[in-house]
């Protein structure tokens, strides 16, 4: 992307500047926060959780790049963390038999079970830090505007398209 030329570039206004700032703000804390709880709780990190969530929501078993595009993750970032779980017992990798040139990761009984006894801690802490501050209303507002967000994005970049 080149860079825009200030002289038309659209200033965010002192309103939107403070809602951007609290978006990051508020996602990098939330984020930082839920995954201390589930370090805490259970020695597992917010990645490795939603590596476990995505796998079983997906009859446990993805091929690496699916995973990696459906967690918004470079191959590499994903590549290290199902080494890490892989260590654990948690995930296994195989060679994909439809071509044998994709891998798989599967989620083994080992990371059902730490999945099943980390959910109620990542919901709650969800629950706690995000869903319960917000109205209904202000909530579903803000899943369309992420929505919307993500459809642009991917559209830009339809290698990346999210599963």
């Amino acid at each position: 992307m080149d860079s825009p030329d200030p002289r038309q570039t659209r200033w965010l206004s002192a309103g939107e500047q403070r809602s951007w700032r609290a978006l990051v703000m508020g996602t990098t804390l939330l984020f930082d926060r839920l995954d201390d709880e589930l370090r805490e709780a259970h020695d597992i990190s917010l990645v490795e959780y939603e590596i476990l969530v995505r796998l079983s929501e997906r009859d446990g078993q993805m091929r690496m790049a699916a995973l990696a595009d459906a967690l918004a993750h470079s191959r590499s970032r994903v590549t290290h963390t199902i080494t890490r779980m892989e260590k654990a017992g948690l995930v296994q990798r195989s060679s994909s038999p439809d071509d044998g040139r994709g891998i798989l990761a599967t989620l083994t009984d080992k990371g059902h079970d730490l999945l099943v006894r980390a959910a109620p801690t990542h919901v709650a802490g969800v629950r706690a830090h995000l869903v319960d501050l917000a109205t209904p209303a202000d909530f579903e507002a803000l899943g369309r505007v992420f929505d919307a967000v993500s459809d642009s994005l991917v559209s830009a970049h339809p290698e990346m398209e999210l599963r």
